[in-house]
């Protein structure tokens, strides 16, 4: 584990190296004021989980013989790989497959690193048109609790979703809480206290 670990410190510096080269000179006034010095080496860790969940996504598309391109790019302190296909067999039914690609995806970057990954997975824009059917059922729910007063409590969700909803309920001005156990963990809505 010790040696995948400094393989992987040797790798970055090398990338690092190549990017800097590439690049013209960066002051330091430059540097700080595009959060280079202290994030640079997190932007090169979160590119290095991109490229080894794309690679092992990569073989498994291959083993699989699906057809789909891979995107990869890091926002929000977290790496991002996006397969771009015209087939849903790898979302399955309510992003079941998804959600264990994901997974998978994680542990290859683990066994590489020796670190955990936030990493997040997409599969033909699936999560983006999650996330709006998110926020619509979130505004609906707001729109029921402002009118009656009453708590609502919404379907079962993953943690992924369960964040979309209190991202818009708080934007809303109302207060809301997770209730049960995965995985029929879910979201309540209340009104404010």
């Amino acid at each position: 584990m010790a040696q995948v670990s400094e393989q992987t410190e040797v790798l970055a510096e090398e990338t690092a190296s190549e990017e800097a080269a590439s690049k013209e000179p960066v002051s330091a006034e430059t540097a700080s004021e595009e959060g280079l010095e202290g994030g640079s080496k997190r932007v090169v860790a979160l590119e290095n989980e991109g490229e080894i969940a794309a690679d092992y996504l990569e073989e498994l598309l291959d083993i699989a013989d699906l057809d789909g391109d891979i995107d990869t790019y890091s926002e929000g302190g977290r790496a991002h790989v996006s397969i771009v296909t015209q087939t849903d067999e790898l979302v399955g039914r309510d992003g079941e497959v998804l959600e264990a690609l994901q997974e998978l995806a994680r542990l290859a970057v683990m066994t590489e690193t020796g670190h955990r990954s936030r990493l997040m997975l997409d599969v033909a824009g699936y999560r983006d048109k999650r996330r709006k059917v998110l926020q619509d059922l979130a505004q609906d729910a707001v729109a029921a609790v402002k009118e009656s007063g009453e708590a609502v409590r919404l379907a079962p969700m993953n943690p992924f979703e369960r964040k979309i909803v209190h991202d818009v309920v708080a934007a809303a001005g109302l207060v809301s809480e997770s209730e049960g156990e995965e995985p029929q963990r879910r979201v309540v809505v209340l009104a404010k206290s």
